[in-house]
Order: C-alpha cells, then sequence, then structure tokens
C-alpha cells in the first residue's frame, strides 16, 4: 500500500472512532432526555426521587426566573411545611395540596386560584418546557431534598412575590426579602 493509501486508511480509522464516539454519546444523551419525558407530570408517593421531581417542578414554575438563592428560599418553605404538623407530611402532597373538583371529563383537578402554589392550578401547562431552567431546577432540587443547604428562610412556611399582598401576609410574622418574594411564618 502507498503511503498515501496509509494515510487515507489511519484518517478513515480516526474519523470512523471519532464518528461511533459521537454516536455513543449522542445515545446516551437521547437516553437520559427520554428517562426525563417519562416521567410522569404529576406524582403522587412520596420517595426521595418523586420528591426531587414534585421539586423541580415547583422551583421551575415558582422561581425558574429567580438566582440560586430564590430557588433555593421557594423550595425550603415546601421542606419547612413538610416538617409542620398543619401540612403533608411528604414534598409532592405539600406542593399538590389544593381544593378539587371533577370536571366534565370526570377528572379530579385542581379549582383555579384554590392550591398552595399558583402554578398548579392556574389553568395553563404544568410541563416544563425551557429545558436549562427545567434542568437547573431538577440539580437544585437534588440537592434541596438531600439537605444540602440551610434553611435561609428562617423557617417559613409561606412567601409570596412582590407584586401581590395576600390576606394572610399580616396574620403572620415576616422573616425575610429574598429577591423579589416576601418569606413568613
Amino acid at each position: 500500500m502507498s503511503k498515501f493509501g496509509k494515510a487515507v486508511d489511519k484518517e478513515v480509522k480516526h474519523t470512523g472512532l471519532a464518528m461511533f464516539k459521537a454516536f455513543l454519546y449522542g445515545m446516551a444523551f437521547g437516553a437520559m432526555l427520554m428517562g426525563l419525558l417519562l416521567l410522569p407530570s404529576t406524582l403522587q408517593a412520596s420517595d426521595q426521587n418523586n420528591d426531587m421531581y414534585c421539586m423541580a417542578q415547583n422551583i421551575y414554575f415558582e422561581a425558574g426566573n429567580q438566582p440560586l438563592a430564590g430557588k433555593i428560599a421557594v423550595s425550603q418553605v415546601v421542606l419547612n411545611r413538610v416538617k409542620h404538623p398543619s401540612y403533608p407530611d411528604n414534598v409532592c402532597d405539600v406542593i399538590y395540596q389544593a381544593k378539587m373538583r371533577v370536571n366534565g371529563k370526570n377528572e379530579l383537578v385542581p379549582i383555579r386560584n384554590q392550591c398552595q402554589f399558583s402554578w398548579f392550578c392556574d389553568g395553563k401547562s404544568d410541563d416544563p418546557v425551557n429545558s436549562q431552567t427545567w434542568l437547573s431546577a431538577l440539580h437544585i432540587a437534588r440537592d434541596v431534598v438531600q439537605e444540602r443547604y440551610g434553611d435561609i428562610t428562617e423557617g417559613s412556611t409561606h412567601y409570596h412575590a412582590d407584586s401581590v399582598y395576600p390576606y394572610w401576609a399580616d396574620s403572620l410574622y415576616q422573616t425575610v426579602i429574598i429577591n423579589n418574594h416576601t418569606f413568613y411564618k
């Protein structure tokens, strides 16, 4: 074989190996995305993986546009409620706590504006769409559920955006303001 033939053969092997590696990385990434897509949009069990998914949804919809501190603070309110006797004892049930009704399709659905967290009963889709924000929410949810952060809300069980002033705000003690949310206990 000529020098040119050997050089071409070597390049084909190198390119083929690079393409094979790219193929494997693509398959792995596709499997990860498929795993995320197969997660149900509402979960009722309270094992840690479901808690992380529920928490990620809440981070995404309640604080997706906030810096890290805002996301942690909103999540900490959920954990504080889990520990409080007046609320359900797991993350998913705290997040999905709502007044419910049966709709025309005989499905149990939350009553609009009658939820603990407004995104769950605002009539909009509860499926995350922005992949970077969603992936960030998943990572933060894991860390929060595994208690890798301290409670920066000083034990708060309530919060609201600064654009609203709910009826219950005067009956609770204000603990801290983080970004555009005010926290209470």
